[in-house]
């Protein structure tokens, strides 16, 4: 072997051996994972059960912090300037790529300053409203639209959240105008729903259905391509007359850039190794959520996917932040 093939195969190791030796003695302390949304939204019922599978795989406990603002950026951004070491991770439905499309000086790029670790789960999103609303289907709601140009309201998490853009794009396609109400956080726009402080809402299935059975909230689509198993009765809003339209929701978990892929890896593997474990299924039913875990690089991929998605929607449609 010559000289300086020997120097860049030295040097090569070198630069290698701290990423192994670190990811060897992963986790050495506890593990924080920041949700940017206040408690009680979409995000929060899978990532309790992920922090639980995780402290009980590590041996290390995992606490689950809210840090909400300026829908989802004040969390999110916390989190990509935290140390790239496997102990600051970040929790959040797919609003996530949405505030990137959204704004053109967003704070934060989910490709770059971010590692995908991995899907969570998938679920669908329910365009639901107050009882006291005199509608029963989605064309029945786009004629009383019609009628009143501005008229209904929706409430939202906030600016950029799911359930903002896709009331926005649902406004688009059907051609009607809806005014939007945003609260700080996806709890307090789902109790203003209940509260009949708002006309309708799209909001996650697992937060909903209780709602619906008891017959204190009205469904009256599913925002995917395909019914919900959950709802097999409830058609998709483009099966009620609003053609073309789909919105895929989902929770993922990400790293700061730079973390180690050997650590990224080993998170990955348990919760995949966690979610598909009986008890955890069960719960994932319960809640209407999909298992969504595998391998890091589907995750990358999907997080590719939607950013050019999402800009793609955001500029057709006019979407503003404010």
């Amino acid at each position: 072997m010559n000289r300086s093939l020997s120097s860049v195969l030295t040097a090569t190791v070198i630069a290698v051996l701290p990423a192994v030796a670190c990811a060897q003695i992963y986790p050495a302390k506890p593990i924080r994972i920041v949700v940017p949304f206040n408690p009680g939204g979409s995000v929060e019922a899978i990532v309790r059960l992920v922090g639980q599978k995780l402290t009980a795989a590590f041996g290390q406990p995992v606490i689950i912090e809210n840090r909400p603002g300026a829908g989802g950026v004040v969390g999110t951004e916390y989190v990509a300037k935290s140390p790239p070491d496997g102990y600051t991770l970040l929790a959040t439905p797919s609003a996530f790529v949405m505030n990137a499309a959204l704004y053109n000086n967003a704070s934060y790029d989910p490709i770059k300053d971010f590692e995908a670790v991995s899907t969570l789960a998938s679920y669908s999103l329910l365009l639901v409203c107050h009882p006291s609303l005199p509608v029963r289907s989605v064309k029945a709601l786009i004629a009383l639209a019609k009628a009143q140009p501005g008229g209904l309201n929706y409430s939202s998490g906030g600016i950029g959240t799911s359930n903002h853009v896709a009331a926005e794009l649902f406004g688009h396609m059907a051609g009607v105008r809806l005014t939007h109400v945003p609260y700080k956080g996806g709890g307090p726009a789902f109790m203003a729903l209940i509260g009949g402080e708002v006309h309708i809402m799209f909001v996650a299935a697992p937060t909903t259905m209780p709602f619906v059975k008891s017959g204190k909230l009205r469904v009256l689509g599913v925002s995917t391509a395909k019914r919900s198993h959950f709802l097999p009765d409830v058609p998709t809003i483009a099966e009620a007359g609003v053609q073309g339209y789909e919105v895929n929701s989902w929770s993922g978990l990400f790293a700061p850039a730079g973390t180690p892929a050997a650590i990224v890896k080993i998170i990955n593997a348990e919760i995949a190794k966690g979610l598909r474990q009986a008890d955890a299924l069960e719960i994932l039913e319960k809640q209407g959520l999909e298992q969504a875990a595998g391998p890091q690089e589907e995750a990358a991929s999907l997080i590719r996917t939607e950013v050019a998605k999402w800009t793609k929607v955001v500029k057709a449609t006019g979407i503003k932040p404010l």
